[in-house]
């Protein structure tokens, strides 16, 4: 179909969008975990050059939609913080994001994934305003190469001890601000967005619908359950993915 970039099916996207609306979900009931479950099954799918891109794109509109609807429990003073420490991590970024190889890019995917999910996590302890900009700057930076840095920044935000919404509000608005920002850094050194641009549209709304039923639906869900079924699903798809570049 025209409206599809090239490669792309008309069954891939209706998988991709299926899979955008799933992990919205999946975010919204639990505040993580959506967006790298969305990078380990399009890494699979789209064109590894497009894939960061477009997985961007695809959680700036879901973040956004979630920043929108919990707005009124945003901790303004910590977005902030975190804002000025992701404009640095930009501007560093516009000047070292090179085309990287295929296989590289695959393998990045893969390995930073298998860590989020397994490796271990940054211990309980407050962080100072300085600490804040910093993560900012160093996850900016690190999701223009592997996408999916939405762990390490929950990580920092669930330190501050908020309830529930107040952690999903905050982390979208932080994810919103970061991947806004990865936009504008790939579209400043050339990425063709419009070629992807229906499909992306078509991803969002997904994605809207599934926030939507997340924040009324699943919270009411366990969600150790989520979590074992988590891990298993995005290690598969994290292995599968080094399967390919090793068998091509």
């Amino acid at each position: 179909m025209n409206w599809l970039p090239d490669l792309i099916g008309i069954d891939t996207a209706l998988l991709l969008i299926i899979t955008s609306t799933l992990t919205s979900m999946l975010t919204a009931a639990m505040g993580i975990g959506g967006g790298v479950l969305l990078l380990a099954v399009m890494a699979t799918i789209v064109p590894p050059a497009a894939l960061i891109p477009v997985h961007g794109l695809v959680q700036l509109g879901s973040n956004g939609n979630r920043a929108l609807l919990t707005r009124e429990y945003i901790d303004w003073s910590l977005l902030r913080l975190f804002l000025g420490g992701a404009l640095i991590g930009a501007v560093v970024a516009y000047f070292v994001v090179v085309q990287l190889s295929v296989e590289l890019i695959q393998l990045s995917v893969a390995g930073f994934i298998l860590f989020l999910v397994w490796g271990p996590g940054l211990r309980k302890q407050e962080i100072p305003p300085a600490g804040l900009v910093l993560a900012g700057a160093g996850t900016t930076l690190i999701t223009m190469f592997v996408g999916a840095t939405g762990p390490l920044v929950a990580a920092f935000v669930h330190r501050r001890g908020y309830e529930k919404y107040r952690i999903v509000a905050t982390f979208a608005a932080c994810m919103t601000v970061q991947h806004l920002l990865k936009m504008l850094v790939f579209g400043l050194i050339g990425f063709a967005f419009t070629d992807w641009l229906p499909l992306i549209i078509a991803m969002i709304a997904g994605g809207f619908a599934g926030t939507w039923v997340g924040l009324h639906i699943l919270k009411k869900v366990p969600a150790e359950r989520f979590q074992e079924i988590f891990r298993l699903l995005v290690t598969a798809l994290a292995l599968r993915l080094v399967w390919q570049v090793f068998s091509s």
